[in-house]
């Protein structure tokens, strides 16, 4: 069976382009001059994804994408923005608003085959990750009535894909739902008033970010970018405000994880401020070690990053990671370090 595919470009010359290169590739592509047909056909012929120019007459792209996600038959489809325009806060705006990909004029055709079945792909890959990463959550609403309001939630879901960098959320943003960790590793951060940075949390797959903007109301209160390629859904902040009033055992449950997150950031800093730069290099190891799925191979992570992480200066990383693999506690091979001594690092963090 034939991938339908949605080319909505008010470029003749480029429209015309991308249906030849794609019906030459196999796949069934349908093709619309504006945004508002392209909606419209988007919502007969439902295809498997759906490229997309920004600026265009009737509709933009940015009303496109944000009709598309009002319906629950159309929310789902894979979105690529085609855009000339490179500056980032344009492609930021397509990304927060839930684009997967985007694609800047001119485009080659191995570029634009690439992006399109790269995309295609994490879609079945979707339905892989459909139950996982929301475990913990179904257990808060087993005990409930809200379960099925959850399962509602849960269907209606899109996952975003994160590439290693890129941010998902800034730090003053109003809070917009409640994020996910199905795949990979997700920083928080603040900058302090000298510009550096300064990592308050790192999150793994079953973990959530937002839970305190969510649940005050309140901008979110750190930056969240990935540390490596991500996968996160976003459980839109109507749909769970909607469940948390309905059953307030649910509320109570995700204030207790607040809490249980407000106390770690206690934790750490009280760590910042009193552990030596060893106690505080053996901790910032020992979390990347805990968290890894294959500790024993190495934990990869930038000089910068474990800086930030155990709230040091870089050059005082550099020193300290030298100290340690000359005593025989880590081995270290460009951005990876591997553990050789991990009962010694305890020790010493403790």
């Amino acid at each position: 069976m034939s991938f339908k595919i949605l080319i909505i470009e008010d470029s003749a010359d480029i429209r015309e382009g991308v249906v030849e290169i794609l019906g030459l590739a196999g796949y069934t592509v349908f093709s619309a001059s504006n945004g508002k047909m392209g909606l419209e056909l988007a919502k007969v012929q439902l295809p498997d994804l759906i490229l997309c120019d920004v600026m265009m007459p009737e509709m933009d792209g940015y009303g496109v994408l944000f009709m598309l996600g009002k319906s629950a038959d159309t929310a789902n489809i894979p979105f690529i923005f085609l855009t000339a325009k490179a500056e980032r806060i344009d492609l930021r705006k397509a990304m927060e608003m839930g684009a997967d990909d985007y694609l800047t004029k001119p485009f080659d055709d191995v570029e634009l085959l690439n992006a399109i079945e790269s995309r295609l792909k994490k879609k079945k890959q979707q339905k892989e990750f459909y139950s996982k990463g929301l475990d913990e959550l179904s257990n808060i609403v087993a005990r409930t009535d809200g379960l099925n309001e959850l399962k509602r939630v849960i269907r209606e879901r899109k996952i975003r894909f994160f590439k290693k960098n890129q941010v998902i959320y800034y730090e003053g943003d109003r809070g917009n739902g409640l994020y996910v960790v199905l795949s990979g590793k997700i920083k928080t951060s603040k900058l302090a008033d000298d510009g550096r940075e300064l990592i308050t949390g790192l999150h793994i797959a079953d973990q959530y970010l937002g839970i305190q903007a969510l649940l005050a109301g309140e901008a979110y209160s750190e930056t969240a970018s990935a540390l490596e390629d991500s996968q996160l859904c976003l459980i839109p902040k109507e749909q769970l405000q909607e469940m948390l009033n309905l059953y307030p055992e649910v509320t109570d449950s995700f204030i207790k994880l607040m809490a249980g997150q407000i106390r770690e950031s206690e934790e750490r800093l009280l760590q910042l401020a009193y552990y030596s730069v060893r106690k505080k290099m053996a901790d910032a190891i020992l979390k990347l070690y805990r968290q890894s799925d294959s500790p024993n191979e190495g934990v990869r992570i930038s000089r910068e990053d474990l800086a930030a992480l155990a709230g040091m200066a870089t050059e005082t990383v550099s020193r300290t990671l030298s100290d340690f693999r000359n005593e025989g506690l880590i081995e270290k091979n460009g951005s990876v370090i591997t553990v050789l001594d991990l009962q010694r690092l305890v020790k010493m963090k403790n």
